[in-house]
């Protein structure tokens, strides 16, 4: 049977556990920076989430020496009271404090504020074992409680606060395989799984 390994390039393991899910297939093994013995993280400073997402596939790619599959994946939270903002800066506009800190932070900049409506996106870069380099979105709207419902999960600073369209349930409260279903990196990390299923049967 013809089988992909895949380096995640991310140390975050609230993504890990959804992404990992979202590729549950024998003939594809997801591992992620610290499973292939690579030390570190990229530095996210490019201008947009592709150009993020691309810097964290290098530095995998760099620091493990062989050819393979790579992806990683960047998100942004645009709300639309704040115009626009955090964007892509979504895990540093606060400055270098926790997750629950970055929550309130968000809370208190939408104080007053009527609209609570926002967007999360996510752009997947995928680079295969020939060097191509390939890109795969996924968007969800939503609105963002006046207060928090619950705990965020590990390093997902809004998912105590973010409620998306047709649910009523914030991220933190879905099950991995619910919140899979409907969130922009279930959306584009399901692009990235039916693209490798087709490299699958081409090789066939």
């Amino acid at each position: 049977m013809e089988t992909i390994t895949i380096i995640l390039s991310t140390r975050n393991p609230s993504k890990a556990q959804q992404i990992k899910a979202l590729f549950a297939d024998p003939r594809i093994t997801v591992i992620t920076l610290e499973e292939a013995g690579i030390e570190g993280e990229a530095i996210e400073d490019g201008q947009t989430l592709g150009e993020n997402a691309r810097k964290k596939v290098l530095h995998a790619k760099e620091a493990y020496g062989k050819n393979t599959w790579i992806m990683a994946d960047d998100t942004g939270f645009y709300i639309n009271a704040l115009d626009g903002r955090p964007g892509i800066d979504a895990a540093r506009w606060a400055g270098d404090v926790t997750t629950e800190e970055i929550t309130q932070h968000t809370l208190k900049q939408l104080e007053g504020k009527d609209d609570r409506t926002a967007t999360f996106k996510t752009v997947v870069c995928l680079l295969t074992p020939k060097g191509e380099e390939l890109c795969f979105e996924g968007a969800v709207n939503g609105i963002i409680l006046e207060t928090q419902r619950v705990p965020p999960q590990p390093k997902m600073p809004y998912s105590g606060i973010f409620v998306p369209d047709g649910s009523g349930k914030v991220w933190a409260e879905m099950t991995t395989e619910e919140e899979n279903a409907i969130s922009h990196r279930g959306e584009a990390f399901r692009k990235v799984y039916l693209f490798l299923e087709s490299q699958l049967k081409s090789d066939e």
